[in-house]
């Protein structure tokens, strides 16, 4: 099975060194954070255990190390808007040249695209790109969601809060902030809205060099005209900092109808946040929440973490800064999205890695005698619905959360009805089945036994998944026998 990878990580040798431990896995990872305002990489190494029992599959991370941190530089951008894909190139090379690591070397990781910037109309295809530039297996990754996963991961914020009572994160960037409930070592809920630093830039003599879109609503609201060219005032951006800083605490305070927030929220309001005296923050503007006197990049990140600092101290709340600060979320890309599954694979490997596998959860019932119609019934129409949106008629992987025991008849149940699936699909290659259970190995070996089965299939466990969530499956890492899974969301514009 496999487990998040969680902190930091610790010193590695090369995955697949054949006189390694066969129950230690060690994975080099990379983060590449693109954001709206400024853009790092960080590499890591991670070095996961089988638990006791050696029957087991499931790993647990034991060292955490971050091996090389990139400087950290405003995200470029091309003068129609669009993000320049050649200088972040040149940014990507330069961190491979300067920490010494080749792409072939990295294991695992993400290319994350945060804020404003996945909403520019080549953002996918950059991160698309620089993924296949930089390493064996790197996915590409966008989405409000995950971005605050990550950052909650990466701050620390979910670590602590294994411990103690809940608690809300907030990261916050050039173009948006992240918000996650964290819950016993557990993200329960994220959001996301509208309001970041860099959503307006001005030059040394403060003429605006830009205005996004996004700050319609609330220029409209408090009665603030801004166009490019003009001069803003410290007195304006006060006033829009303190906008601004007010639809965030309305967010955390969960009143999505406040007049602060309207037009704002990216996502569904966090549900029913818990009342908590501290709010801990990670993201560029955090940085000046911790210290005011940061260099500024021709924005309004000083005003901004200003207003947020009084508006929580006037609802009886503190902020705290947590140590990771901007480097929050690419520290989550680069050990968070990483996890790795004792799996079962019925080919020689020739199909993986795989990108952007779609994913179907259909709903199963677990019954003591399965019936392998219903089965086929429920996931045929489930993977029929997903390849009626996707691009090509490619079977996407089929996730299902077992119950009851995993008997040699329940199994076969289940393998007879995933092998007439499949030739419903019209027979794509490879198969891939993902339980939540280790079950992966037996049901492997039950489907390869039925007549005209499947001749490849690739089989993991210990993955909970959701429908629309996209999977990234590298390529199996010996002696251990595991494969490094990414699960993603994919959201661009």
């Amino acid at each position: 099975m496999s487990d998040p990878a969680r902190g930091r990580t610790g010193s590695a040798a090369p995955a697949g060194d054949p006189g390694a431990d066969p129950d230690e896995v060690r994975i080099a990872t990379v983060g590449i954070d693109i954001g709206s305002a400024t853009s790092h990489l960080l590499f890591s190494r991670v070095v996961l255990r089988r638990l006791a029992d050696r029957l087991s599959s499931r790993f647990v991370v034991v060292e955490r190390e971050v091996a090389w941190r990139s400087p950290v530089r405003l995200t470029p951008y091309r003068s129609n808007g669009l993000i320049d894909a050649e200088a972040v190139g040149v940014f990507v090379g330069e961190a491979y040249r300067g920490a010494g690591i080749e792409p072939g070397d990295v294991d695992s990781g993400a290319v994350i695209l945060t804020g404003t910037a996945l909403r520019r109309a080549n953002a996918r295809a950059i991160a698309e790109e620089v993924a296949a530039d930089s390493g064996r297996f790197v996915c590409a990754s966008a989405g409000h969601h995950l971005e605050a996963v990550l950052a909650a991961h990466g701050s620390g914020a979910t670590a602590r809060s294994a411990t103690g009572a809940e608690g809300v994160h907030v990261d916050i960037g050039g173009g948006t902030a992240k918000l996650a409930v964290v819950r016993r070592g557990r993200v329960a809920a994220t959001a996301a809205i509208a309001v970041g630093g860099r959503l307006v830039a001005y030059d040394g003599g403060r003429r605006l060099v830009s205005v996004d879109g996004t700050l319609s609503p609330v220029l409209r609201r408090i009665g603030l005209p801004l166009e490019v060219g003009q001069v803003f005032s410290r007195e304006e951006e006060q006033a829009l900092a303190g906008a601004l800083a007010g639809a965030l605490v309305a967010a955390l305070d969960g009143r999505p109808g406040a007049a602060e927030v309207q037009g704002l929220l990216l996502t569904e309001p966090l549900p029913a946040p818990p009342e908590a005296q501290t709010v801990t923050f990670s993201g560029g503007v955090a940085e000046y929440m911790r210290d005011p006197r940061a260099p500024s990049f021709g924005d309004m990140s000083p005003a901004l973490a200003g207003a947020i600092l009084e508006r929580l101290r006037s609802s009886g709340r503190r902020a705290e800064v947590l140590e990771p600060g901007i480097r929050a979320t690419v520290i989550g890309a680069s050990q968070f999205t990483v996890q790795v599954s004792g799996s079962t694979i019925s080919a020689d490997g020739t199909s993986l890695p795989l990108r952007n596998l779609p994913v179907v959860a259909p709903s199963v019932e677990w019954a003591d005698d399965i019936d392998t119609d219903t089965v086929a019934d429920s996931v045929g129409q489930a993977v029929a619905r997903r390849q009626a949106g996707l691009d090509s008629p490619a079977m996407p992987g089929v996730a299902l959360s077992w119950a009851g025991e995993p008997s040699h008849r329940r199994l076969r149940a289940v393998a007879e009805a995933m092998r007439r699936v499949w030739h419903q699909a019209g027979r794509p290659e490879p198969l891939v089945v993902v339980f939540d259970r280790d079950v992966a190995a037996s049901f492997a070996r039950v489907i390869q036994a039925l007549p005209d089965s499947p001749p490849e299939v690739v089989v993991l466990d210990g993955l909970e998944l959701a429908e629309l969530d996209y999977l990234d499956i590298g390529r199996v890492i010996q002696p251990a026998g595991v494969v490094p899974v990414v699960v993603k969301s994919l959201l661009f514009r």
